[in-house]
């Protein structure tokens, strides 16, 4: 693909972010009870008394920030304090501090659970709204957000960080993130998204002891939760690190890739940042090799022996991959990469986009026909888990690295 080729990809890429994906989630703003709407159906319908969950207000903020320091505007800035502030005041537990895990449409709790993967989000945005604003509020939170995972969920002997707590940070017997995950100590999904807050926290507040703990938490990903022989992640462990299913996530697997490699540049240590590219451009190759459907969008799960166990195209799944490809693109030089990146590109514009109502189709089937609610319950346009994080951050990249 030749530069103009290449600016040409870029400007589709933008123009669904700016016309699509972002004024989508501006109309979910609730200018009444602040935050934002929490449900928005597959026919486009906003229910405005559902729960809000602290993941998709945090990933919310994250993305109207991001696009506030990419672009400059003003509605971007505008919406990344709202969910700043709703953020700020409602999510977060003014006895014991961290977010809260849901609340309702006014703004009471739910669940007052400590989910570290919500903190690790709550951290995430914060940074990118520091990023975007220098608002020493923003850094402040995002700080002491650090500390608290570091006091309380830090697993000081193994390593990594523990799944969940109660709303004073005391031990659960029921520490899931959803009813599908398994009931253990630790996850890589918590501990991957631990990395990625740490590393957005460090490119504003690059801190001795913050190094040190990015430093551990990326060793341990490499060394525990990375199986290097075949590339893919283990997905559930006892606190030793025993991993306690063979199950593989291909959308995790080329997630994890690229984000290994921003966790690995934030510390600026070469060997560290070798071996993470390494690892990242094997996980690629695993993906591609066993993950692609003859159009080039992704499965989501196998079981340990490679067998599809959920052959559907989720939305977010197909987001990072587009990502992941490109990554291991300029890491290896393989054009292949580079074709794969494209292709689900390709995928996403002609099949995930939803075009008649904004925003991407949750989950479509192996045919490529978009979920109903009535036959998935996870369909929907907007949800606790549906948000512009990944699609958003996926434009965002390629944009960048497309440049």
């Amino acid at each position: 693909m030749d530069t103009t080729a290449q600016r040409a990809w870029s400007a589709e890429i933008k123009r669904e972010l700016v016309e699509g994906i972002l004024p989508f989630w501006r109309e979910l703003a609730d200018t009444d009870r602040g935050g934002f709407y929490g449900a928005v159906d597959c026919n486009g319908t906003v229910d405005r008394e559902a729960p809000r969950s602290a993941v998709l207000t945090a990933r919310i903020l994250w993305t109207f920030a991001a696009a506030a320091r990419a672009f400059r505007g003003p509605r971007d800035r505008e919406m990344a304090d709202h969910a700043f502030g709703y953020l700020a005041e409602q999510f977060w537990d003014h006895k014991y501090e961290g977010v809260y895990w849901m609340l309702d449409a006014n703004g009471r709790p739910l669940s007052d659970r400590k989910q570290v993967y919500a903190q690790a989000f709550a951290l995430y945005a914060l940074a990118e709204h520091h990023r975007a604003t220098q608002d020493d509020d923003s850094l402040s939170l995002a700080r002491r957000l650090y500390h608290l995972l570091e006091d309380h969920a830090s697993d000081r002997v193994n390593g990594g960080y523990l799944e969940a707590a109660g709303r004073n940070w005391g031990a659960l017997d029921d520490m899931r993130l959803s009813e599908k995950d398994l009931n253990c100590p630790k996850s890589m999904n918590t501990n991957l998204h631990v990395m990625e807050a740490y590393t957005n926290l460090l490119r504003v507040w690059p801190d001795r002891d913050l190094k040190a703990s990015q430093t551990a938490l990326l060793n341990v990903t490499m060394d525990r939760i990375i199986d290097n022989d075949t590339g893919h992640f283990r997905l559930f462990f006892d606190k030793q690190w025993n991993s306690l299913t063979g199950h593989i996530s291909f959308g995790h697997d080329i997630e994890g890739s690229w984000l290994l490699v921003g966790a690995a540049e934030v510390l600026g240590q070469p060997e560290v940042l070798e071996r993470a590219r390494r690892l990242a451009i094997k996980m690629a190759y695993a993906v591609y090799e066993q993950a692609r459907d003859r159009d080039g969008s992704l499965f989501y799960e196998a079981d340990s022996s490679g067998n599809l166990v959920d052959p559907n195209k989720h939305w977010w799944a197909q987001a990072e991959a587009m990502v992941g490809f490109y990554n291991a693109y300029q890491l290896s030089g393989d054009k292949d990469f580079f074709d794969a990146s494209h292709q689900l590109w390709r995928f996403i514009s002609e099949r995930v986009i939803d075009r008649a109502h904004g925003e991407w189709h949750a989950k479509l089937k192996p045919t490529c026909e978009p979920f109903t609610a009535a036959e998935d319950g996870d369909a929907c346009l907007a949800g606790p888990w549906k948000c512009p994080y990944h699609n958003s951050r996926a434009c965002l990249e390629m944009i960048a690295r497309l440049s």
